[in-house]
């Protein structure tokens, strides 16, 4: 099985590294970019073939395109020749399945991916989504590739990307938000900036790691560590206060929207 990667940026890098962790061998897969240096770098450090763009695209039995999404239109069409009969992965954020088998050719084997960036750790979770076309060993293909970065959701309508975009794609971003919040919160309290940040850092690892190794949900966690007229109520009444819930909602209300102007804006023919 012959897997290409179009772009050998971060994540596609992360993916390789997953990848080859999980089994996949470097004999099969072959990464194209257009910077020398990270050429060198993949075949350097993974073992995989590479070249640059305008060589001819080996027969592939899954392509990956991994680059930015405002290139993707120019990618798809240099690349609808070569396709074949190929599974094709977009991790290209905003490009709907459509618009890119329409630059394809009508090539409609294409899942389309929305990865977050945890996955530079391999502690991703990405949301998927496999066009009518892909059959169930395609899913199961693409499963196991995204597997490499984490987690895999996938969404029987493509519109619920937009969800995902919202939640898990921008996620990291929100939950960094309240990271330097608390930080500061602490620097605030009189801490030194290098404790301000472990204080801060750990108190959400260990939050999320009890979390996720432990049956209660999310909201009775909270309750047991509010005590009635203790710190943590008064602090949590201030979240009230200031609606900071109805924030959050709204915020990943008003991703989802962007993330579907964007699909809008992106899928466009016109130049």
């Amino acid at each position: 099985m012959k897997i290409s990667f179009i772009g050998g940026g971060n994540m596609a890098t992360a993916m390789l590294g997953g990848m080859l962790g999980q089994g996949f061998a470097a004999a099969e897969i072959h990464v194209v970019d257009p910077d020398d240096a990270k050429r060198a770098e993949l075949a350097a450090q993974h073992g995989v073939s590479v070249a640059a763009p305008g060589t001819a695209l080996p027969q592939s039995d899954v392509i990956v395109l991994a680059v930015k999404p405002q290139q993707l239109k120019a990618v798809a069409h240099e690349l609808a020749p070569a396709a074949g009969k190929a599974l094709i992965i977009s991790i290209a954020a905003g490009i709907r399945a459509d618009s890119l088998s329409r630059w394809l050719g009508g090539h409609g084997n294409v899942v389309r991916v929305m990865p977050n960036t945890p996955a530079l750790v391999q502690a991703g979770i990405s949301g998927a989504y496999a066009a009518p076309a892909v059959d169930a060993a395609g899913k199961a293909l693409a499963e196991r590739i995204l597997a490499s970065i984490g987690e895999v959701v996938w969404v029987t309508e493509e519109e619920e990307i937009d969800g995902i975009t919202a939640i898990s794609g921008s996620g990291p971003a929100y939950v960094f938000y309240f990271m330097e919040a608390l930080q500061a919160a602490a620097r605030a309290q009189g801490f030194e900036t290098d404790t301000a940040r472990r204080l801060a850092y750990q108190t959400f690892a260990g939050a999320v790691k009890l979390a996720l190794a432990s049956d209660d949900d999310a909201a009775t966690l909270r309750a047991k560590v509010t005590s009635k007229g203790g710190t943590t109520e008064r602090a949590i009444n201030a979240f009230e206060t200031s609606q900071l819930r109805a924030t959050i909602i709204a915020a990943a209300s008003a991703a989802a929207a962007r993330s579907r102007e964007l699909g809008e804006e992106l899928g466009r023919d016109a130049d």
